[in-house]
C-alpha cells in the first residue's frame, strides 16, 4: 500500500483510507470486537488512515484495534462543535475514548458554507490553540460543497479538507463535478491534504464501481481516499485494487452481493426530523411516513442519528 504525505502537514497517509462510518451505529453497527477486527485486517493489508467522527459514536471499536497494534495509525475525526468550550469537549472525548493523547487530524463537521465557517470560527481557533500545544497535529474541514472546499483552500488556518468527490459529482450540494474538480486542484496546489470522500456517491455508483474507482485513482489532486467498508471481503478487494494488484473473479463477486440501501422501519411516524438534517434532500414524507429518494440518497447515515423512533438503517 502506497503512503504519501497529506499536503503540507508532514503526516504519512496510506492511499485508501477507512471510512469507519460503516462500523457505526449509523450504518453496520457492529459490535465492538467485531469492527475493531476488521480495523487489524485492514492495518495487516497496509492501511494507516482511519476516518471517524464523534458523531458516528464507533471509538470504542477504532480503540479496540488501536490498543491491540503496535504501528503508526493516522486518526482523523470530526465535530459539529461550534464554540471554543464545546471543540475542547470534543477534543478530549476523543483522547480519552481514543485513549490517545495526540489526535493527528480534527476536522470541523460537515460545514456547509462560507457564512458556517464563520460561526464556528472560535471552535477552529480552538483547534488551532490545541494544535500549537500539541495535542493536534493537523487542523481542517469536511464538507460537500464546492464554496467550502473553495474557501478552506484560501485559510492558511486549514491544513486539510476532505470533500465529496467522485466519477458523477453525486452529492455535491452546490455544483457538479467539474466545480468540485477545480476546487480540489486548488487546494491540493496550496498544499492542503487532500482526501476524498464517497467515490462510490455513497452506493449510488455501486453498479459502476470499476468506473467510479479508475476515476477517484487516477484524480491527481488527492493525497488520499475514503471508503467505507464492512466485510473481510471488501477490505481485501479495496486494498488490492488502491495497491494495483489483480482482484480474483470470485472476490468481485462476493463485493458485488454487498449492496447497500437505507430503510425506513413502518414504524415510521412521519415527524420529519430526518429529513430536516438531510442535506441531500433524499427524504420526503408520504402517505404519513418518511420515505427515501434512493438517487439522492449517498448513505451517509446522518439522518439515522437524529430519529427519535430509531427507525432508518442502512442494509
Amino acid at each position: 500500500m502506497e503512503l504519501r504525505p497529506l499536503g503540507d502537514t508532514g503526516i504519512m497517509v496510506s492511499r485508501l483510507c477507512f471510512g469507519s462510518l460503516s462500523l457505526s451505529p449509523l450504518q453496520g453497527d457492529l459490535a465492538c470486537e467485531e469492527g475493531g477486527e476488521l480495523l487489524l485486517q485492514a492495518f495487516e493489508l497496509g492501511i494507516n488512515f482511519i476516518d471517524t467522527a464523534e458523531f458516528y459514536d464507533n471509538y470504542s471499536r477504532i480503540r479496540w484495534a488501536l490498543d491491540r497494534w503496535s504501528g503508526e495509525v493516522v486518526v482523523a475525526t470530526k465535530s459539529y462543535a461550534y464554540s471554543a468550550e464545546g471543540m475542547a469537549a470534543s477534543l478530549e472525548k476523543a483522547r480519552q475514548a481514543l485513549n490517545r493523547d495526540v489526535i493527528d487530524l480534527f476536522l470541523l463537521h460537515e460545514q456547509e458554507s462560507r457564512l458556517t465557517l464563520k460561526g464556528h470560527w472560535p471552535a477552529l481557533e480552538y483547534l488551532l490553540t490545541a494544535k500549537a500545544r500539541g495535542k493536534v497535529r493537523a487542523v481542517g474541514v469536511s464538507t460537500h460543497t464546492v464554496e467550502v472546499t473553495a474557501a478552506a483552500a484560501a485559510m492558511p488556518e486549514i491544513d486539510v479538507i476532505h470533500p465529496i468527490i467522485n466519477c458523477r459529482g453525486l452529492g455535491v450540494i452546490d455544483g457538479g463535478k467539474e466545480e468540485m474538480e477545480a476546487a480540489a486542484k486548488t487546494a491540493y496546489e496550496r498544499g492542503k491534504g487532500i482526501y476524498a470522500m464517497k467515490p462510490l456517491g455513497g452506493g449510488n455508483l455501486l453498479r459502476e464501481r470499476e468506473e467510479a474507482f479508475r476515476y477517484i485513482l487516477n484524480f491527481p489532486w488527492t493525497h488520499s481516499v475514503a471508503v467505507g467498508m464492512q466485510t473481510p471481503q471488501e477490505i481485501e478487494y479495496n486494498v488490492a485494487l488502491f495497491s494495483g494488484k489483480g482482484i480474483s473473479p470470485q472476490l468481485a463477486e462476493a463485493v458485488d452481493r454487498a449492496e447497500r440501501r437505507l430503510h425506513i422501519a413502518e414504524w415510521c411516524e412521519g415527524c420529519g426530523i430526518c429529513a430536516q438534517h438531510c442535506n441531500q434532500k433524499a427524504l420526503v414524507l408520504k402517505g404519513g411516513r418518511m420515505e427515501v429518494i434512493p438517487e439522492n440518497c449517498i448513505l451517509c447515515g446522518y439522518c439515522g442519528g437524529y430519529c427519535p423512533q430509531f427507525c432508518i438503517k442502512i442494509y
